[in-house]
Parts: structure tokens; C-alpha cells; sequence
């Protein structure tokens, strides 16, 4: 979408460019004019001031229109007086090249220019600035002069980096302040009167001095100069030093005044002195007029500082004073009277009296140490209402120079009422403690850990669990308490949880020599405006239940007098290791196993004789055949053996022959031996249909080899 422009600020713009236009050309034409009637050079170049001034008082996109009007303004100047095209045309781009030095070095350092800009820096910049493009506009201008008029090339920069730094110098502050300020730069009403009578003085003393040449008396200029400048400030310097400027500008050209003293002086030489004395009103009223400005814009400073401190004090809600060494109060806000009900009369004397009997020890060590080290203090203690209560103050108390009072140091306090925070403070307290007690009585650890996982509470508990004092383990990181092996296991549910997850898990850990089953649930933790502050973990010891479950597992898989697997739990695994065997078409090998005569010992020697052969049995048995091998008690002196990786005969005759061997030995029962037999019925089979078929196949070979005599085993093998 295309902006339009308002048209009155269109024309407005272009008012002004046509202005800047026609005051370019003026001045073009008068200094030209001047020098040719005189014969002499350019004493002060005026029309590069001039917008210079004009441009820094506009923003930077309305140079363009501004720097093309002063561009024709100047070669319109030149035309109409006869001057070479190429000549006028180089000379205009030179002058913008001086005027965009100028401008673009102020305006780098000061953006705007106000009544609060720093009048001194602004006119260190404004200088260098201007010295700066003198120096390459004289040098870009002699070269064209020397190119085009075969002029001297020395002699060109001498005069032109004289007269474009003093037009600069006076012209731009002129122009600037003019533009700026407008008819502000005269006062109020009252004040242009007094402007004016100092005006006429300082011009009838200028205009005195140079109308006559019998009389050195350039001096005279400076007294009444200087008392403008001081008394007026900014438009005094401005109109002072234009006042000064034209009489002795006008003077010099028609040869006349004090610098006509000197004999023989030629025009040149009379330019040159009349810029060295215009120089020097500049060099000695510029200062001033910006030291004065610089101060005026201080003080104002100070004085609304002082406002705003003044308003702040006494219409603030915490309590501000100024106290003297003596104890005397040299300042007391208004808020006394709310805080603590005393009116600012009563409370200008030194009251040690209101201060809690409690808290006066303390506030005296605190006053010493702050007079002793002139540190800055933060003290909390009671003072006392004028309706008998007591009020908690927290006091920010510094040492400062007196402003009313040189040399010496005072007190600068300010004190604001915290009782409810005290208050609220103790209830947190309270309420920790209470909370302390109940989590330290709970049989678990409850812990508070941060974003950067170190513990920030946790409770007494941990003495049980991990050895450490509770207090040992607030402010260290998880990994340095639990150790890096145990952190390993923590560390995904510690990320989980930091993610917003709640996470439980179940990790065991040795302290001691002894065994710890632990249950941890970790819960995100958030504060009242949503953001992670950590998360809580609550642990607990589940090392009863733990083994309570491994002991309840045991009873229900194992045989408690031999401690081999029980029937249920054979059951459960053959039919795993069939399901095996039919993916992978392995022949499986069971072996079913009976004690010979073994009622004959239970009667003979009696049951606890029969469970004792029972163990041993079950011991040689587990000892006989490999690790992998699963062998159980079915029931009685009924026992058998499961092997899934055996696909030969010879290797299912070895395993059956280690178990017939492993009995060659007697079995001792107290003072007796006995030689106690086993009879093996083995099956080697593949692509057997149920665990049903291969214990009836089995069974079958231990009833050949009971048949045989016992003390032997018998195979069957199928499909192999």
C-alpha cells in the first residue's frame, strides 16, 4: 500500500528547500561580491554555515532535498557572476563534501541536539568536525583552482581553510541556534528589552572601535562582548559574535579601522588579521557561552533530581531520614507518621528508647561497624508504635557526605515495615519444622532435588538408606552422594522426570555387606508460577518384601529337602524347551531316575536316614551332569533330568552313565554305609508331539531297566 503525504507538509518542505536556496545564494553572492570590490580574498565563507546549520536541525532523509537546494543556490550565485562552469561546478561538489563532513560528524555524536545535550562535548565534536573538512575541502578546492585557473596551489589553501573554518565556526552556530531556538532565542517579553540595550552597546562599541584607525583598540570589543555572552548566554554569543563579525567584515573590505595602523599592509594582509581577531572572539566567547550552557543544563539537573528526591522521600511509603553523628535526625519523611504513628517533630531527637530491648545490642554494633567502615548496612530489629506495639523494620543505612554541612558525613537511612514478611517468615519456619518431624518419623526417604540435581531437602531416613547425615547430603549432587555406579541407574528417570514424567522404578545396592531393595518414585515439582524447580523423589525400603517374594518364588519352584527344582517348576520348563525343540527340530533327552530299594531304607534305617540319602542323592545328581542340565524332584525318591542339546546317542549313553556312577560310592548315615543304587530310564527324541509322550517314552526305558536288575539305565531314541 503506497503512503500518501499530507500536501501542507509537502509544501512546507519545499518552502523550506527554496529558502535554504535563496539564503545560500545571498550569501554566495555577498562574499563573492565583497572580495572582488575589495581586491582582496574571502574573509569568512559564510554559505557553507549556513546549511550546515540548517541540516542538523532536520532528520538525515531530508538532506538530500536540502544539500541539492544549497548545491543551486551556490552555482546559481556563481552563474549569475560570471564565474567558469567546470570551475563553479567542482567548487559547489567541494562545498558539499565540507558540508557533509561537518554535518555527519556532529550528527554521529549527537543525534539531537536539546536543551539537556552536553554543550562542551558537542562543541569539541563541532570543531574537530570543522577542522577536519576545512582541511580537505581546502585541499580538494586548490587542486581545482590550479587545475582550472592555474592559481598557486599553497596560497588558494591558505585563504580558503581560513575563511571556511571561520564562516563555519560562527555562521553554523548562528543558523543552528536561530533555527532552533526562533524567536525563543530573544527571552521573555520583558528580557528583549535588556537583550537589546546590551546589543546596541556591544554594537555602538564595535562599530566605535572600528570606525577610527588612529588607536589600537580591538581590545575595547572583548569587555562588552563577554557581558552578552555571560548575561545572555546562547543568543548573546549568537548575536554578539554576528554583530562583531559584520562591522569588522564591512571595515576590513573598505580598508578602514584599527588594522589600518599598519603601514603599508596590503588587502591579503588585512583579511588575515581580521580572521585571526574573529578567531579569537570566537576562541574566548564559545567557551564561555558552552561552559554557562553546560552548567545551566547541570543544574537543572540537579535541581530536578532534587525535586524528584524531595517528592520521593516524602511522599514514599517506607521511612527516609538523614542522620546526623550525633544521633540527631537532620531529615525525617512524612511516612513516620504511618509506619510507626509518630509525628516528624517527635522523631527529630535520637530515640534509643523505641528499639526492642532485644534488638538495641545489636543495632548499636551494627551503627559502630557502619561508622567504622562507611559500608553500606542491612539491619532488621523492633521499633516501638507510639500505640505501645512493636513493628519489624528493615533498615538500608549508608554513610554520605552532608550536602548541607562540608566536611562532614551523615546517615542516609531508609527503613520500610516487614512485619508481615517476619511473620509469614516464622509460619514458613513452623511450618518447616512441623514438616521436618513428620518426614523424619516416615520409614522413607523423601528428598527435594533441583534442576542441577543436588539435593535442596531430605529427610531423616537417609541415614538408614544411604549412611549419610541429612544434612550432609543438602547442596550435593546426586552422583556425588549415591556414586557413579548407582547414578547410572538413576540418571534416565532423573531426565524423565526433569522432562515433567512421573517415573517409579526398583534398583538394589550393597552398603556394608548387606543387600538394600529400594522402590523410588520421582514426581516433577513446579513453584506457584508453573516453572521446574526440580523434582521430589520418595524412596523406600522394600528389601522385607523383596525377599519375602525370592523366599515365596523358591517354595514355589524348588524342593525344600533338596533344594533341586520341583515338579511344577520341571513342568514349566520342559515345556519351554519342547516349544524350543519344535522351532529348531533339536532332539530333546529326559531321564527319569528312582532309588533302588529305597522303601527297604526308609524302613530300615528310618525317614530322617531317607530324607538324608534324598539330599545326598540329589547332590551327586546336580553334580553328574552340566550346568545347563535342569534336574528335579518329582516326588518321592523320583527324579529326572532335562537336557536340550544333545543330538547324539553316544553323548545321551555318557549323561546316563555318569549319573549310574555317580552312586559307586556309599552314602554314610552316622556310624553306617550304605550302597544305594539308581535305575535310569532315558529318552532321546525329536519332533516328540507333547512332554506327555516323551515321560511315557522315558518311563518305558526305566521299566527295561528295573527289569534288568536295577543299578542300570536303558535308552530309547527315536527319529534322530
Amino acid at each position: 500500500m503506497q503512503l500518501r503525504t499530507d500536501p501542507n507538509l509537502r509544501w512546507t518542505r519545499w518552502a523550506e528547500a527554496s529558502a535554504l536556496f535563496v539564503a545560500v545564494l545571498a550569501a554566495t553572492a555577498y562574499s563573492l561580491l565583497l572580495t572582488r570590490h575589495t581586491g582582496s580574498n574571502v574573509t569568512m565563507w559564510i554559505a557553507d554555515g549556513v546549511v550546515v546549520g540548517a541540516l542538523l536541525r532536520v532528520s538525515d532523509e531530508r538532506w538530500p532535498r536540502y544539500l541539492g537546494a544549497a548545491f543551486a543556490g551556490y552555482f546559481t550565485g556563481k552563474m549569475l557572476l560570471g564565474d567558469p562552469l567546470i570551475s563553479s561546478t567542482l567548487l559547489g561538489l567541494v562545498n558539499g563534501v565540507e558540508v557533509m563532513i561537518v554535518a555527519r560528524g556532529v550528527r554521529r555524536g549527537f543525534p539531537r541536539i536539546q536543551d539537556d545535550t552536553p554543550f562542551l562535548r558537542l562543541g569539541q565534536t563541532a570543531m574537530l568536525s570543522t577542522l577536519a573538512a576545512s582541511l580537505v575541502s581546502a585541499l580538494l578546492a586548490a587542486f581545482v583552482l590550479y587545475a582550472t585557473a592555474d592559481t598557486d596551489f599553497w596560497t588558494t589553501f591558505d585563504w580558503w581553510f581560513r575563511s571556511h573554518l571561520l564562516g563555519m565556526v560562527i555562521v553554523a552556530t548562528l543558523t543552528l541556534v536561530v533555527l532552533v531556538q526562533g524567536w525563543r532565542m530573544l527571552g521573555r517579553r520583558g528580557h528583549r528589552l535588556v537583550l537589546l540595550r546590551d546589543l546596541l552597546l556591544l554594537g555602538a562599541t564595535t562599530v566605535f572601535v572600528f570606525a577610527q584607525s588612529r588607536y589600537p583598540l580591538l581590545f575595547v570589543v572583548f569587555a562588552p562582548l563577554l557581558y552578552v555572552v555571560i548575561r545572555h548566554r546562547f543568543p548573546g554569543l549568537v548575536i554578539g559574535v554576528a554583530v562583531v563579525t559584520l562591522t569588522a567584515n564591512i571595515a576590513i573590505a573598505m580598508g578602514g579601522g584599527p588594522l589600518g595602523l599598519i603601514p603599508n599592509a596590503s588587502a591579503v594582509e588585512r583579511s588575515l588579521l581580521g580572521q585571526f581577531f574573529l578567531g579569537m572572539v570566537c576562541l574566548v566567547a564559545v567557551p564561555i557561552a558552552l561552559a554557562q550552557a553546560d552548567r545551566r543544563r547541570l543544574a537543572r539537573r540537579v535541581r530536578d533530581s532534587e525535586v524528584r528526591y524531595r517528592l520521593l522521600a516524602d511522599y514514599a511509603s517506607d521511612l527516609v531520614m538523614r542522620i546526623a553523628r550525633d544521633g540527631s535526625r537532620r531529615y525525617v519523611s512524612p511516612s513516620i507518621k504511618d509506619l510507626l504513628g509518630w509525628e516528624v517533630g517527635e522523631f527529630m531527637l535520637p530515640r534509643p528508647d523505641l528499639i526492642h530491648p532485644d534488638d538495641r545490642e545489636r543495632v548499636d554494633e551494627a551503627m559502630e561497624q557502619l561508622w567504622a567502615t562507611e559500608r553500606m548496612s542491612l539491619t532488621r530489629y523492633r521499633l516501638r508504635h507510639k500505640k505501645g506495639y512493636y513493628v519489624w523494620i528493615e533498615a538500608l543505612v549508608r554513610v554520605m557526605p552532608s550536602p548541607e554541612h562540608a566536611g562532614e558525613m551523615e546517615l542516609i537511612y531508609t527503613g520500610r515495615d516487614i512485619t508481615e514478611s517476619i511473620v509469614a517468615e516464622q509460619a514458613l519456619a513452623d511450618s518447616e519444622t512441623r514438616l521436618r518431624r513428620i518426614t523424619d518419623k516416615v520409614p522413607a526417604l523423601i528428598t527435594h532435588i533441583g534442576i542441577d540435581e543436588r539435593y535442596i531437602f531430605v529427610s531423616g531416613y537417609a541415614r538408614e538408606i544411604t549412611g549419610l547425615e541429612p544434612e550432609a547430603m543438602v547442596g550435593r549432587s546426586v552422583r556425588e552422594t549415591r556414586g557413579a555406579a548407582l547414578y547410572s541407574l538413576m540418571k534416565p528417570h532423573i531426565a524423565a522426570v526433569l522432562q515433567g514424567r512421573e517415573t517409579t522404578f526398583e534398583y538394589e545396592f550393597e552398603r556394608d555387606g548387606r543387600y538394600f531393595y529400594l522402590q523410588a518414585t520421582y514426581l516433577p515439582a513446579t513453584s506457584v508460577t508453573g516453572e521446574n524447580i526440580g523434582f521430589y523423589a520418595l524412596t523406600t525400603d522394600v528389601t522385607r518384601i523383596k525377599l519375602a517374594e525370592q523366599k515365596l518364588s523358591f517354595l514355589a519352584h524348588y524342593d525344600t529337602l533338596t533344594n533341586l527344582a520341583n515338579r511344577r517348576y520341571f513342568t514349566e520348563c520342559a515345556h519351554a524347551a519342547l516349544e524350543r525343540a519344535a522351532v529348531t527340530r533339536a532332539p530333546m533327552l529326559l531321564m527319569l531316575i528312582d532309588v533302588d530299594y529305597f522303601k527297604q531304607i526308609n524302613d530300615g534305617h528310618g525317614h530322617a536316614s531317607g530324607d538324608a540319602v534324598l539330599r545326598e542323592v540329589a547332590r551327586r545328581l546336580k553334580a553328574s551332569v552340566r550346568k545347563s542340565d535342569l534336574v528335579a524332584r518329582l516326588g518321592g525318591d523320583e527324579f529326572v533330568i532335562l537336557c536340550d542339546d544333545v543330538d547324539a546317542t553316544y553323548a545321551a549313553e555318557s549323561l546316563a552313565g555318569k549319573v549310574i556312577a555317580s552312586m559307586a560310592a556309599p552314602i554314610s548315615l552316622d556310624a553306617a554305609r550304605l550302597k544305594v543304587t539308581l535305575s535310569v530310564g532315558a529318552a532321546l527324541c525329536r519332533d516328540i508331539a507333547s512332554l506327555d509322550e516323551l515321560v511315557q517314552r522315558a518311563d518305558e526305558a526305566l521299566y527295561e531297566a528295573k527289569e534288568a536288575g536295577r543299578a542300570c539305565y536303558r535308552l530309547v531314541v527315536e527319529r534322530l
